[in-house]
Formats: C-alpha cells, sequence, structure tokens
C-alpha cells in the first residue's frame, strides 16, 4: 500500500517535492520583513490592556482556549465549536486581536460568543502575559479545553529566522511556545472537569506514513541535543546543533514534538488530573493560505493532485474535526492520535461505495485520511512514542521555560 500509485508522474513527484508539505494548520506568523535583533513582542508596547469581569459574559458555558483562532483550521473549529448549541466559549489568542474581531464578524460570530486576547507564541514573555491576562479575565473559572492549533512554516528560508528567546523559529513557536502554554494553564485544567488537551499533529511528523516517509525530509528529533543547547541561536536544529539548517525538517520535527508532548502529558499526569491529553490529524487543508507565496499553477493543481490521491480536506471538515476532539463522547480516552478515513499510509485513487446516515449511498475515497471517513484511533510512529526521548524531551523543554514558569 505504500508503493506509488501508476498516478504518480513527474508533475505529481514536482508536486511532492516543492511542497514538502505540512498537513495540518499554519500560518506565517514571522515574516520575512523582521530585522535582525528586533522583538516580535515588546512588553512596553505591545502588553495587552487586561479584560475584565469574563464570568458575567461566559456564564455557565465551557472554556476553550484556541491558539491561531483567527484563520485557517482555528477559525473553521471555533465556528464548529460555537455552533454546538451554546455549550461553549472561545478565547481565540491571536497575534492581532482586531483582526480577530474583523474575521469573526465578517463569519457571523457573536462578541458574546468569544473574547480576543494577544498571543506572540515566537514569545515565551507574551506567553506568560496571556496567561496573566486569562487570569484576570475568568478570575474564579477554570479553563476547560485547550487547544494548540497555530505554528509556522518556513521551508524555503535558506536561513533561520529566531523566537525573541532566541530557539528556530519553528521549534519555538510550533513546540516551546505551546509547551510553556500547557504548563501555565495545567493547575486550571486540573479544576475543571472532563478537561480536554489537544495539540494538533501532523502527517508529517510521523514517519509511518506516505506524507512523513517519502516526502523528505523525515522527521527526526535524534537525541534532542539541539533543543538541550538552550536558547541564544545556540542552535538551528532540535537533533543537533551541528545539523544544517532545513526549514522543512525544522517544521516536521516541531510536530513531532508537539505529539511528543501529548503522550508525555498523558504518561505524566492523566492518571492524576484526569485530562484527557490528545492530539489529532486534520487532514490536508489543500487550500489553505499557507500556499498564498506558491507559484499560481501549483495552488491551481495542489488541490487537484490531493483530490485525486483521496487526502483532501476542506477547512470546515478539518475545523468540524478538531472540534470533534473536544465535545464527541467517543473521545474520551486519552494518549490518542484521533484520524478520520484512513492512517495515510496509502492513496485513494478509485471512490468506494459506503452508506450515509440517512440510509442513502454515497462515493468516498477510504484510506488515504482525506474527506469523509468515521474517526478512529491512529497509530504514533516509534519515534513518538520512544518514553525515553519523550522523557528528554519533556527535561529539556521545562529547562527551556523555567523562567516564565
Amino acid at each position: 500500500p505504500n508503493a506509488l500509485p501508476p498516478f504518480t508522474s513527474r508533475r505529481a513527484l514536482t508536486l511532492a517535492g516543492d511542497l514538502r508539505v505540512p498537513s495540518g494548520p499554519c500560518a506565517s506568523v514571522a515574516g520575512s520583513a523582521v530585522a535582525e535583533g528586533a522583538k516580535l513582542y515588546n512588553k512596553k508596547k505591545d502588553r495587552e490592556v487586561a479584560k475584565v469581569a469574563g464570568g458575567l459574559k461566559v456564564g455557565t458555558r465551557r472554556v476553550v482556549v484556541i491558539t491561531g483562532a483567527s484563520s485557517g483550521l482555528g477559525l473553521s473549529t471555533t465556528r464548529a465549536l460555537l455552533a454546538q448549541g451554546g455549550k461553549f466559549f472561545v478565547i481565540a489568542a491571536v497575534r492581532d486581536p482586531a483582526k480577530m474581531d474583523a474575521v469573526a464578524k465578517e463569519a457571523g460570530l457573536s462578541k458574546n460568543d468569544y473574547v480576543a486576547m494577544k498571543l506572540e507564541l515566537a514569545s515565551l514573555e507574551s506567553v506568560k502575559d496571556f496567561v496573566r491576562n486569562l487570569k484576570l479575565f475568568l478570575p474564579a473559572r477554570p479553563i476547560n479545553h485547550l487547544i494548540c492549533n497555530a505554528a509556522v512554516y518556513l521551508p524555503k528560508d535558506p536561513m533561520p529566522k529566531w523566537t525573541d528567546d532566541g530557539y528556530e523559529m519553528s521549534l519555538g513557536v510550533n513546540h516551546l511556545g505551546h509547551f510553556l502554554l500547557l504548563q501555565l494553564l495545567l493547575p486550571d485544567l486540573k479544576r475543571a472537569k472532563n478537561a480536554r488537551c489537544c495539540i494538533v499533529g501532523s502527517v508529517t511528523g510521523n514517519s509511518n506514513t506516505i506524507a512523513g516517509n517519502f516526502v523528505k525530509p523525515v522527521a527526526d528529533v535524534g537525541a534532542l541535543e539541539g533543543l538541550a543547547a538552550g536558547g541564544g541561536r545556540a542552535s538551528t536544529m532540535t537533533s543537533s546543533p551541528s545539523e544544517p539548517f532545513d526549514g522543512a525538517k525544522a517544521y516536521k520535527d516541531a510536530k513531532a514534538l508537539n505529539m511528543m508532548t501529548v503522550l508525555e502529558m498523558h504518561r505524566r499526569f492523566h492518571e492524576e488530573t484526569g485530562i484527557l491529553f490528545n492530539s489529532m490529524y486534520p487532514g490536508c487543508i489543500a487550500e489553505t493560505n499557507l500556499f498564498r507565496e506558491k507559484r499560481q499553477w501549483f495552488r491551481e493543481l495542489f488541490p487537484v493532485f490531493m483530490k485525486t490521491v483521496g487526502a483532501y480536506v476542506s477547512e470546515l471538515e478539518a475545523g468540524e474535526r478538531l472540534a470533534q476532539v473536544i465535545y464527541d463522547p467517543q473521545c474520551t480516552k486519552s494518549g490518542v492520535y484521533w484520524s478520520w478515513n484512513g492512517n495515510a499510509r496509502q492513496f485513494a485513487l478509485s471512490p468506494t461505495k459506503v452508506q450515509t446516515g440517512d440510509g442513502g449511498v454515497a462515493l468516498q475515497k477510504l484510506g488515504a485520511g482525506g474527506a469523509g471517513g468515521d474517526i478512529f484511533e491512529n497509530e504514533f510512529s516509534g519515534m513518538i512514542t520512544d518514553e525515553a526521548r519523550g522523557k528528554l524531551m519533556y527535561e529539556y523543554s521545562m529547562q527551556a521555560v523555567a523562567a516564565y514558569l
């Protein structure tokens, strides 16, 4: 099933090579115009005035924090949760709260159902300030759910970009910013009943999939020596300070760390607290703004290619999938990598007849992780499940964020 089908032509291979693709949500939060040494978060200028009296606004609804809620998968998930009959209130943790308010208005979301709060994941100081403001907004309420969704993807950069703390951007934003956020919100999650935390994963960080193995480079965090080296621009890559920088691999390594975090948090805290720690693969969102800087032929052909091989999923459906991990009674098991419509270890060229909920019949391409299908427990790759490596990841990450705990 891992063999390439006849459809895989030279143009298809060009697509795969040009893509080196993340299959989850992304937003370039550190644009190419960032000057050398410039801060992405200036405490005096950027620190948000705390909002207060949130308890009155939230009422009895369950509180969900979503990073990257102003676009893409994050926005679609926000809409899907708010469509659940008034059960949820969303804390939209975003770089630009004004942008969030604008897109929410355009999407028809009521300000009674969410609040936008500033979070710059490329600054550990900003993460701490966000949590401080969140607790001022909801001083007496626990946080019921946390969705770590935001990410950066910088595959074409010849040189690394850096967070304010001197970590390579993909590592700092995708992993360390969320790792600190989770640690700071852990006491609030412990206070909540039936709390759930979902860190969005990716097939690209799992070497047991086509996208994680066929599309090079392959995620490999090694002995995590680059993470252990700390900030101050000590290492461009997670595995080792001596590994040459590769933006696509940096993204894949960071997504692997996301999934390792889920399993290590599950091992350390689930039995004691009851919190569900999970990851999920939303499917390949081929029409995301992630590809806005790609050539026109790529932007037109890539969704067609993903639909042809059965891996395509719309932003709307991906958001519904992520929301499902938060509210569905099926998803009450911790330490799980949730997926839909197959394990993405094969292409699905031919549609199959499947029975629909209303008793009808529909054609679906099954097995490649694309649209349709039912939720199931997928498998992490061996590197992700390695407990010794997970322990090292946790210890080195705690060292990296220790000053902000």
